[in-house]
């Protein structure tokens, strides 16, 4: 006689606060709640609607978009990608938690008198970050991801000419710190969709065929960091221009050739799809801003709103997912964040070069949809983040 076999019950899911179980957890939540709110603020300043002053002018907010906001998701990111890269443990626990406060001081000492300390802390967060990524990168001798250690000592660096400018302490211009930092920002943007997104496609999209040639990864990205270069070396009018349409060009090429058409059905993929696309639409725009065609607060905020917040939030959607043990499936409120942040970049874009004259409603329409998209997603992934895994692994 065979023995009764009774199947055995599945094990619960753990219950506790895993907030700094790893990196992306507290960096996620704490960018999706600042974009949520000071954006609001900004523009409610900005069009006189705010009694009091959120931030020092149109300088500190971009200061804040940059080296508060998205600078959190990128540490959040790599911290967490930078554990499957390398094989070894990136900041957890009290140290993360320590680093996440930091970020935090930043934010709250810019508003403050306090502009050194303000200073130290802001440069300190990427710094520490820089540490905290160098540190299992050089265990593993992971030498092809050495490079995102030298971007955030790069971030430091810009955030400390930012300070020193606005301090008095040098002559020289701080929107160079600003402009090399959105240099910085757009090529990891395009290093990390090009690592993932042909792989993203193919893997979830029956019968894609995303494709990556070596030449044009290697065009793309060097006309990136050439554009870098030449901003670093104020070079600027027709080489400027030429580079930039070159750049567009290539970074077009790329995008047709992942098959974006082939993601319609997936949300998880035709954002990631439709946020890179602004990036070769950001450098048109900064060719023709250069020519004194549009105005470059197009270019800007099609590279920050379309592109940044576009593959922000469909990132952090999907990492938060898949390293929570959950399937990797955008539900109503995902769709939801994508279509809202989707319409802030095309209110705060297009808008503006159509009608001029409303271009102080753009900002503010686009800054209550932005505000909708990320605050909606620090709700839905409240439980997500801080809640263990569901299936009882680590992280």
């Amino acid at each position: 006689m065979k023995p009764l076999i009774i199947p055995s019950e599945p094990t619960p899911p753990a219950r506790g606060f895993a907030l700094w179980a790893l990196g992306f957890r507290p960096f996620y939540l704490l960018a999706s709640v600042f974009a949520a709110l000071s954006v609001p603020l900004w523009a409610l300043q900005f069009s006189g609607h705010l009694p009091f002053a959120y931030v020092d002018g149109p300088f500190w907010h971009a200061h804040e978009m940059l080296f508060g906001f998205a600078l959190a998701v990128i540490v959040g990111f790599l911290f967490t990608a930078g554990r499957n890269w390398s094989g070894h443990a990136t900041p957890t626990g009290a140290l993360l938690a320590a680093l996440a406060l930091l970020w935090l001081a930043a934010r709250v000492l810019l508003l403050t008198r306090w502009q050194i300390a303000a200073a130290v802390a802001n440069v300190a967060f990427a710094l520490a970050a820089a540490l905290g990524l160098a540190l299992p990168f050089w265990r593993a001798r992971n030498k092809r991801n050495y490079f995102f250690v030298g971007l955030l000592l790069l971030f430091a660096a810009c955030c400390a000419w930012v300070h020193a400018q606005r301090l008095g302490w040098t002559a020289s211009n701080a929107w160079g710190g600003l402009q090399l930092g959105l240099n910085m920002l757009l090529f990891i943007m395009v290093v990390i969709a090009g690592r993932v997104l042909p792989m993203f496609t193919n893997n979830a999209a029956p019968g894609a065929r995303a494709t990556r040639r070596g030449w044009l990864e290697k065009l793309s990205l060097g006309l990136v960091l050439t554009l870098l270069v030449a901003d670093l070396a104020g070079a600027g009018g027709p080489l400027s221009i030429a580079l930039a349409l070159l750049a567009a060009a290539a970074h077009g090429l790329r995008w047709w050739l992942w098959q974006p058409w082939k993601t319609l059905r997936q949300p998880l993929l035709w954002v990631l799809h439709l946020a890179y696309l602004w990036i070769p639409v950001h450098l048109l725009l900064r060719a023709l801003a250069a020519l004194e065609w549009v105005p470059l607060s197009a270019s800007i905020h099609a590279l920050t709103v379309g592109a940044a917040g576009g593959l922000i939030i469909g990132m952090i959607t999907r990492t938060a997912l898949g390293h929570t043990g959950r399937p990797l499936r955008a539900g109503r409120g995902e769709t939801a964040c994508y279509l809202l942040i989707a319409a802030a970049a095309l209110v705060r874009v297009l808008l503006p070069l159509s009608l001029p004259a409303l271009t102080l409603q753009a900002m503010v329409w686009s800054s209550l949809l932005w505000a909708l998209g990320f605050g909606l997603y620090a709700v839905l992934y409240w439980p997500v983040l801080t809640r263990p895994r569901i299936d009882g692994q680590p992280g």
